[in-house]
């Protein structure tokens, strides 16, 4: 039988092995003599990667006044699979620190890895750190990374600017960029520039002696990558105007905001009661957090923008806008009043009569502007009453109220200006003016924030037009001359009839029967809206909208105080003083001034004048 030869596959399966062991003989050299990556990998022992921190950039204001800077501080880091035969009662001793806190720091990181390092201590300062610092060759497995906190040159402006925080699962899995012990903007300003103020981390290799300390760099920093700074920015706040808004309202619950009306730079945004940024910075953070958080007076709110209220009276500007655009009143139209007689709605106090449009806005007459709004919806135009309030609906929309505003700081609340939908499933579509009357004195369910309130006011200093609020005046990364901000938004009503919106404000402050009178000055004009807003859980709240000056507004301003009572008592002198504060960087009403900030509506303790 004939039988196959296949003694020449030897050579073919010998040179297929040969080939094979020549492969290996070059990735062996490759990896040993070329190639770092297996080096580095074989020599973790003695060489250890750390990350080089970015310094978070700096936060000036408008007037280029550093606000907020940054303090060295230094984390402890651990791998756990190093840690052998050390002290820990020196250890411990040298932190400050008890044995049953070394005990749960230590299972904590193994937990997270026993190879990888992890945060043992965080935010350790110079002074608690030197002197451990100088025995750390003797405590195998630590090292330490320098980081930089937050430091604030005024005890001002916690809510706009913002904290810092560790990150938490949610940002890891965000953003890559992050890993677990890293900082992060969580509120204000730190949170919504956190890309740019962040900078971008570096890292460095380095030797380590068998006692852990830094012998030198890897291969003279050959693969070191250097840290970038994060960008400083410029805000438009001032920040000696926000100190004296959060001086006016100490011992007050509400909000300020003060703007620009030509930029829609924002100048002054307090919330009251305020707290000291410095307090939630450093290892004390969580533990301030709390004592905040559990405050009944809830000082974490940032009211300027979270913050919802009927806007009251100072609604009647909006409705007189209206209106006059709709051509159901004019300057000249006058209507009766019986003061607290009146109805539908009733006036809250007699006065003269029948008032026209310049004098109900001073005086602050229901009964106009029920009239004003009942006229609107019932106009000629249209069809039904139904067509005429969705025309009054996205005209009130137009000046940036019931919805966010573009603006820079996050977690606004859009308020509410009810459209049909909410009416006709309210009243099953059987409804007219009558059925929502109180939106004609901005009661009912209109709601609206502080910072609506002050571009709302903007706009009618413009005649008409406004610039989205912003806080942002410049930074090295971002055009802000191209950016959103710089987008000027035109509302539905002619500029024709802001002039006489502006007057019958006028004569809020100069007319012997303005609801705001008391606080005029020959210094500046001034014009203004007061509102008394109805509580259902209490006093009433004192709301006053104001601009000056007139001629050339330099600043738009609303104010609101909880619990206050008349808008003329608290609220209008709070932004006259304000007002001036900025128009003249001094104060010629020392005793105005001393009433309002001795006052204290928190205690009930006010000091009668």
């Amino acid at each position: 039988m004939y039988k196959k030869d296949y003694s020449d596959r030897k050579y073919f399966i010998i040179g297929f092995i040969v080939l094979i062991a020549i492969g290996f003989v070059v990735r062996l050299f490759y990896l040993q003599v070329i190639d770092n990556s297996y080096k580095l990998s074989a020599k973790n022992i003695a060489l250890r990667t750390e990350i080089a921190y970015p310094a978070r950039g700096r936060i000036y204001d408008r007037n280029s006044d550093l606000l907020v800077f940054n303090d060295a501080v230094y984390d402890l880091m651990v791998i756990p699979g190093q840690v052998k035969n050390i002290d820990t009662t020196k250890f411990c001793k040298l932190l400050n620190i008890g044995k049953k806190y070394f005990i749960r720091r230590l299972k904590k990181a193994k937990h997270y890895s026993y190879y990888k390092p992890s945060v043992f201590t965080k935010q350790l300062s110079k002074r608690e750190f030197g002197p451990f610092e100088e025995k750390l060759y003797e405590f195998q497995g630590f090292y330490y990374q320098t980081r930089t906190l937050r430091h604030y040159v005024h005890p001002i402006a916690a809510h706009l600017l913002g904290s810092i925080g560790e990150v938490n699962l949610r940002d890891l899995k965000k953003d890559s960029y992050y890993r677990q012990g890293d900082y992060i903007g969580k509120s204000g300003i730190e949170r919504f520039y956190e890309k740019v103020l962040r900078g971008k981390k570096g890292s460095k290799i380095v030797e380590v002696d068998v006692h852990n300390r830094v012998t030198g760099s890897f291969q003279n920093g050959k693969f070191d990558t250097l840290a970038i700074p994060g960008d400083n920015l410029y805000l438009s706040i001032d920040y000696r105007l926000q100190a004296y808004g959060e001086k006016l309202m100490q011992n007050k619950v509400g909000s300020i905001v003060a703007i620009e009306p030509s930029s829609g730079e924002i100048l002054s945004m307090v919330s009251s009661p305020c707290f000291d940024p410095s307090l939630l910075v450093g290892r004390q953070r969580s533990e301030n957090y709390n004592m905040l958080l559990h405050d009944t007076l809830h000082p974490l709110l940032n009211r300027a923008v979270n913050g919802t209220y009927p806007p009251g009276s100072t609604f009647k500007l909006i409705n007189a806008l209206i209106g006059l655009q709709e051509g159901v009143v004019t300057k000249h139209t006058l209507f009766s009043c019986q003061g607290t007689q009146s109805k539908p709605i009733a006036c809250s106090h007699n006065h003269r009569s029948p008032l026209s449009l310049k004098d109900a806005i001073a005086i602050s007459c229901n009964s106009y502007f029920w009239k004003t709004f009942k006229a609107i919806l019932h106009s000629s135009k249209y069809n039904n009453v139904h067509k005429a309030y969705h025309e009054w609906y996205l005209k009130v929309r137009s000046f940036g109220l019931g919805k966010k505003l573009d603006t820079d700081i996050p977690y606004q609340r859009s308020g509410n200006i009810p459209d049909n939908a909410y009416f006709d499933k309210l009243y099953h579509k059987s409804w007219d003016a009558l059925t929502v009357r109180s939106l004609s004195i901005g009661q009912g369910e209109i709601l609206v924030t502080p910072i609506q309130l002050a571009n709302m006011v903007a706009i009618i200093a413009n005649k008409g037009w406004y610039y989205p609020p912003h806080f942002l005046k410049s930074t090295e990364s971002i055009d802000t001359t191209s950016a959103k901000y710089h987008k000027r938004i035109n509302c539905l009503i002619d500029t024709t009839y802001f002039k006489i919106v502006q007057d019958a404000m006028k004569k809020v402050f100069n007319n012997d029967e303005g609801t705001a009178h008391f606080y005029q000055t020959p210094l500046f004009s001034q014009a203004g809206k007061t509102g008394t807003v109805q509580n259902p859980h209490g006093k009433d709240h004192s709301i006053f909208v104001a601009f000056a000056p007139v001629e050339h507004p330099k600043i738009a301003i609303a104010v609101i105080v909880e619990n206050a009572g008349y808008g003329s008592t608290w609220a209008a002198p709070v932004a006259s003083l304000m007002m001036e504060k900025y128009i003249r960087d001094t104060i010629s009403r020392k005793q105005l001034e001393k009433r309002i900030m001795e006052g204290d509506l928190i205690h009930n303790k006010t000091k009668k004048h």
